[in-house]
């Protein structure tokens, strides 16, 4: 996926994700609780999401509709993030996860299950 999404366009997708269809309004609305964002700001984001393709506006109401699915989008990230800071070493970001957190039990066992269903 080419598409590069920043972290204030994420917070647009977000809500879409979450809420699927929703007037442009209603995007203003929760992102102002959430982030104490004015409309202008939204709708401005709304607007370079839309130019990226990311979302589309649908009439009446100006509905926005997200184009792409946050799995996706959560794939490219990760790609990127192991590219540009692990040298492209999925074990080396799983060696920096690791060693930073003491797991439960349940989590190491569902690492595991992970692991062995990729074997």
């Amino acid at each position: 996926m080419e598409l590069k999404l920043f972290d204030s366009e994420l917070k647009v997708m977000d809500v879409l994700w979450r809420e699927g269809d929703t007037p442009a309004k209603r995007v203003a609305e929760i992102l102002s609780q959430e982030v104490g964002w004015n409309r202008n700001t939204t709708y401005t984001l709304i607007n370079r999401c839309i130019k990226k393709g990311a979302v589309e506006r649908l009439e009446p109401r100006f509905i926005c509709r997200a184009l792409v699915a946050k799995e996706a989008v959560q794939e490219a990230e990760t790609d990127e993030l192991v590219n540009k800071v692990y040298d492209g070493s999925i074990d080396k970001l799983f060696a920096s996860l690791l060693s930073r957190k003491k797991l439960s039990s349940e989590q190491i066992q569902r690492l595991r299950d992970i692991v062995g269903e990729l074997e």
